[in-house]
């Protein structure tokens, strides 16, 4: 893996740096964990002091010799300096919340370091750039930008956590490999039709209401009762006081049901999806039935909406098991 061909140098070193398959947090960084490497300016700055040092030598130059030892000694602290940037440090936690496929998902890296040291210049590579990582009294939070492209759970994959400080002559850097996976919704789809209304697949309701729109029945006079809401003809025939009950009309329970759909198998999941997020922007109640599954609802509200997307976002990629 690590001499094949069309992968970058970065890629042949993390085949071979810890970890090397994904792990449980919390992680703590000790000094087998971090590695460094001279940059291109530590490069160019060795080769410098390699000149200078010959110049020194061959002209018997002391002075010289002295400014070439002082900046070699610089060079050399400052690696135990980029060293330290990363020991000590302790990823806590990643989470993310679910987005739709397509969308960028916002991965939370929360790290935690003893105070007291500072820590400068600490950058978390992964997915679409860096993301700066500071810590305030020991704690701090990276936030990384992960692309998405199918419904599901996505693997973070490896994370990088590097630092050029304090001279840029070296990089130091450790890696860490989540096993918490994130969610990804189902991307709904774009141009769909309305919700399904009453006759194909809704399903009405209605609730008791003093001032409601339809008659429902009499019921006997209960104290408190308003004095407009009493039947007065009808309580003279019975001999006895009767108070009005009124319905009002609450809209209907959408029942999205995947029997009720001819089309793709990946179609289906998007519609469907985009209704859950229809109902729940409307506020009305919904029904999601999937195949091999029990209904879920009636219900309203985001555990709602998340229940539902959950539930389409881990259908299995293929319809033959369904």
């Amino acid at each position: 893996m690590a001499g094949a061909p069309g992968l970058t140098l970065r890629q042949r070193l993390d085949a071979w740096t810890r970890p090397r398959q994904p792990e449980s947090l919390p992680v703590y960084f000790d000094r087998r964990r971090v590695y460094i490497l001279p940059t291109l300016f530590g490069l160019f700055f060795s080769a410098l002091l390699l000149v200078m040092w010959v110049g020194a030598l061959n002209y018997n130059n002391n002075p010289a010799l002295l400014l070439c030892l002082l900046l070699a000694g610089a060079a050399n602290t400052s690696l135990l300096a980029a060293h330290l940037q990363l020991t000590g440090l302790q990823i806590v936690a990643a989470a993310a919340d679910p987005v739709p496929a397509g969308s960028m998902l916002e991965m939370r890296l929360h790290v935690r370091a003893k105070p007291g040291r500072q820590r400068r210049g600490l950058r978390v590579h992964a997915g679409a750039g860096p993301a700066v990582l500071s810590l305030v009294d020991g704690n701090g939070q990276a936030v990384l930008a992960l692309p998405t492209h199918k419904r599901g759970w996505l693997e973070p994959g490896r994370m990088r956590i590097e630092t050029t400080r304090p001279l840029g002559l070296a990089r130091a850097w450790a890696n860490v490999w989540p096993d918490a996976p994130v969610l990804v919704y189902p991307m709904p789809e774009a141009h769909g039709p309305p919700l399904p209304e009453e006759g194909s697949g809704a399903i009405a309701r209605a609730r008791l209401h003093a001032s409601g729109d339809d008659l429902h029945h009499l019921r006997p006079y209960r104290r408190g009762d308003a004095r407009r809401a009493i039947a007065w003809k009808p309580s003279a025939r019975r001999d006895a006081l009767l108070v009005r009950e009124f319905e009002q009309p609450l809209g209907a329970d959408v029942v999205l049901d995947w029997n009720l759909l001819s089309m793709e198998y990946e179609a289906r999941i998007r519609r469907l999806a985009r209704w859950v997020d229809d109902a729940e922007r409307e506020g009305r109640r919904s029904i999601l039935r999937l195949p091999g599954q029990q209904a879920l609802g009636p219900a309203s509200g985001a555990a709602h909406r998340h229940a539902c997307l959950r539930a389409l976002a881990l259908l299995p990629a293929s319809d033959a098991s369904v």
